[in-house]
């Protein structure tokens, strides 16, 4: 379900109490008791249309129920309220007319809920015990027939500083018997102050700025069952650049996490940028022949189709001998564009590969420091002329780059040294992006330098007064460009006021900003809990890549497993976490565990040497807080291979609050990882990958690891579960402690299966009821 997201600074709520989960946008209720109709109905469609005007948002809701059964379903809908009670003209309609209501105070809205769960026997409604509930009269939904229910409502939202917040719960339909087939999110922000970044941390959503005072977000789905609430933060700043921080302390004993946020001002297209320097460097060598030199000539196309009036260019060719468009940079213009066009159409494949003399050539370019410099470093193959030492040529690349520009690579298909890659631009600035053998490299190049095609801000600085930062990703700050923005993690040692220093360069200028921010203390709330969970995934990405290009050491495979534990992040590393025979208390076996499948690292070309760069790329260059994401992608990158071991299959999985319904899938043979190092690679086939995935769940600030038919709580200790209060779930003691558990623990009941938890300094364990009850 989705990640559990308290209410932030400007928060808008369709369907649900703030960080809500499960049932997010209403459900349904069989008139004849108080139990929701069993995955009788299908949801169709869900259609949400959002207007933000300076705090107030007209918020429209439009969902089709389907009725495949052959008798009539008589329901209610219900809707429980946002535990603010901010909503104003509530108005529901069936088929376009509106249908009789009511508001229901909270003691009988507990006692409705309470009702469906005991007869159910299905605790997800227990969060919203406390909150009030709108209840509409019976509608009937006749066999084979759709029912369109719409929402309308308007609400005034809440600002904190120059940061607002819209929250949609894209919470699981739990009790729809297929995924939605259609779901459509569009928002439209209006606001008198400019707005400045738009970061959306749950989805990949489309955002088209149209001006500083309005912006459109658009997200479609089709066949889901949505596992995360839908979050946009909005930034209001006036100036050139706007900065803004959000921040969490879970605790007083361990440093808080920031999340900074930085946009330049849309600026008209006519609006002339600043200027640029750019080398393109392109692999000829015999193995780029056929299809991957046209398309990568078609990608060096675009990139000369793209360079701006007052830009420098070149371009270096390469196999063994290298060779230059000209001897120094060109400005650009439409002469030098058709001049270099008839260079790229005559560029031919042959002879060896010299990377070490390619890249210092197109160091050696760049002769000014005042103007940001970029070299685009393409190959498909392994160093094997002039210098093939790994690490000499990082040492030529880094040593040649006198003006500090930003080498950013690619590599093209599995023959690459992925590691010498990574070392090349992780010392230069820069990133690396492979292309796998299917794939189109015009494509990745061009949707890469789209985002660099007019600067705004480089060599930039941050820093904080009153407070240490430290661990910020990425390590290196990149530049800030028109349309594009900084996203920018680390953790802190002191809460309270500061002033952030935002310094960097704008052509040959200096620039400099300074923002008060205020650290968030313990106790703040869990608005922001994503940052904690987005510093995690990207900690993880700086580990791997140590150990990758330094080697493996105690202390780093530790915190891996530490890491991947707490916040379930499963990495090819570390996913034997979640086999159920995997006991969590047994650190030392698991920290040799994951120290013996680091070894993989040694592997630097081939499928599994680029998939394994190109899972940690995605760790380090994460800018959504979902871990559930995160860890698919670092386990989809690798190649399938077998070797047999039992696993469990699960029946769901949890990503952030909820439950979202997974077919159980038959017990089989699954390597996760063994002990025997590299050569106990996993499956990595779907089947097993959904696998690991429902052994683990992520529900608010906690993860959960099903051993022995069970979930059990990641941070309980041994002496912990030995304490247990054992309650039998669905009893009178398991809602009396339902009641007194706050909104923030109250989701931690939702689990329609055993489990082990902490709860507000207690620990509970919740088994299943006796048979008969």
């Amino acid at each position: 379900m989705s990640h559990r997201i308290a209410s932030a600074s400007w928060i808008l709520l369709a369907w649900l109490v703030p960080a809500s989960t499960g049932l997010g946008q209403g459900f349904l209720v069989d008139r004849h008791g108080p139990r929701p109709i069993p995955r009788s109905f299908e949801i169709r469609e869900v259609t949400i249309d959002s207007v933000v005007r300076d705090q107030v948002a007209q918020v429209q809701v439009s969902q089709v129920f389907h009725n495949p059964g052959s008798t009539t379903i008589d329901a209610e809908f219900l809707f429980p309220l946002p535990e603010e009670g901010a909503v104003q003209g509530f108005v529901l309609l069936v088929d376009g007319k509106e249908l009789p209501g009511r508001l229901m105070e909270k003691e009988e809205a507990r006692r409705i809920y309470e009702e469906i769960v005991r007869t159910k026997r299905d605790p997800a409604l227990l969060e919203y015990a406390g909150r009030g509930l709108f209840r509409t009269s019976v509608f009937p939904i006749p066999p084979g027939a759709d029912r369109k229910v719409t929402m309308r409502y308007a609400q005034v939202c809440k600002r904190e500083r120059d940061v607002v917040e819209f929250v949609y719960p894209l919470a699981t339909q739990k009790f729809t018997a297929k995924p939605i087939r259609r779901l459509a999110l569009d928002v439209r922000i209006e606001s008198r102050d400019p707005i400045k970044s738009l970061y959306c941390p749950s989805h990949d959503a489309k955002i088209v700025r149209t001006g500083d005072h309005e912006a459109k977000v658009a997200l479609e789905l089709r066949d889901v069952v949505p596992t995360t609430d839908f979050r946009l933060l909005s930034t209001l700043a006036k100036g050139s650049i706007g900065v803004s921080v959000v921040s969490r302390r879970p605790s007083a004993g361990e440093d808080g996490y920031f999340l900074l946020l930085a946009a330049p001002e849309v600026k008209a297209s006519e609006a002339k940028p600043l200027p640029k320097t750019v080398v393109f460097v392109l692999d000829r060598s015999g193995s780029m022949a056929g299809k991957k030199i046209e398309q990568a000539r078609k990608a060096l196309q675009f990139v000369l189709d793209n360079l701006r009036d007052d830009d420098l260019f070149n371009i270096v060719v390469y196999d063994d001998r290298v060779e230059t468009f000209k001897p120094e940079l060109q400005r650009y213009s439409s002469a030098s564009r058709e001049e270099a066009a008839r260079f790229v159409s005559n560029i031919r494949e042959g002879g060896s590969t010299n990377i070490s003399a390619a890249v210092e050539a197109a160091m050696d370019q760049i002769k000014d420091e005042s103007r940001p410099g970029y070299v685009l470093f393409l190959t498909d193959g392994l160093p094997t002329a002039g210098v093939t030492n790994e690490l000499e040529i990082a040492e030529i690349a880094k040593r040649s780059n006198r003006m500090r520009a930003r080498l950013f690579v690619f590599g093209v298909g599995h023959d690459v040294n992925a590691r010498l890659l990574d070392r090349m631009s992780g010392s230069n600035s820069g990133t690396s992006e492979y292309v796998r053998p299917d794939e189109d490299i015009e494509s990745h190049v061009a949707a890469f330098y789209s985002k660099l095609t007019r600067p705004a801000l480089s060599r930039i600085g941050i820093a904080f007064t009153g407070t240490d930062v430290n661990r910020t990703y990425p390590r290196d700050i990149p530049d800030l460009f028109e349309g594009g923005q900084l996203v920018w993690v680390g953790r802190y040692s002191k809460s309270g006021k500061s002033t952030l220093k935002l310094t960097g360069k704008v052509g040959g200028e200096t620039f400099e900003l300074q923002v008060p921010v205020e650290l968030a203390d313990v106790g703040d709330g869990t608005r922001y809990d994503f940052v904690e969970k987005l510093w995690a995934i990207r900690r993880v990405g700086d580990i791997i890549d140590k150990v990758d290009l330094q080697g493996r050491n105690s202390e780093l495979t530790e915190e891996l497993v530490r890491l991947s534990k707490q916040y379930g992040i499963l990495t090819p590393y570390t996913s034997f976490l979640a086999d159920e025979r995997v006991d969590l208390h047994a650190s030392v076996d698991n920290y040799r565990v994951a120290g013996e499948n680091l070894r993989r690292l040694a592997v630097v070309q081939g499928n599994d040497g680029v998939a394994q760069r190109g899972a940690k790329q995605g760790y380090l260059q994460m800018e959504r807080a979902d871990t559930a994401s995160a860890s698919s992608a670092g386990l989809a990158a690798l190649p399938p291979t077998s070797a047999p071991a039992p696993a469990r299959a699960g029946s769901q999985v949890m990503l952030g609050r909820g439950l979202a319904a997974r077919p159980a899938a038959p017990s089989a043979p699954a390597q996760l990882y063994g002990s025997s190092g590299p050569a106990a690679a996993p499956i990595q086939d779907a089947e097993s990958r959904d696998r690991l995935d429902s052994n683990v769940r992520r529900v608010g600030t906690k993860t959960f690891f099903r051993k022995c038919d069970r979930w059990v709580d990641s941070a309980l200790k041994p002496e912990d579960e030995a304490k247990a209060q054992a309650v039998e779930q669905y009893s009178e003691e398991f809602f009396r402690i339902a009641r007194g558990l706050s909104p923030e623990s109250s989701q931690y009941l939702a689990f329609d299966e055993p489990v082990t938890v902490i709860l507000e300094g207690r620990v509970y364990r919740f088994d299943k009821p006796k048979s008969g009850r």
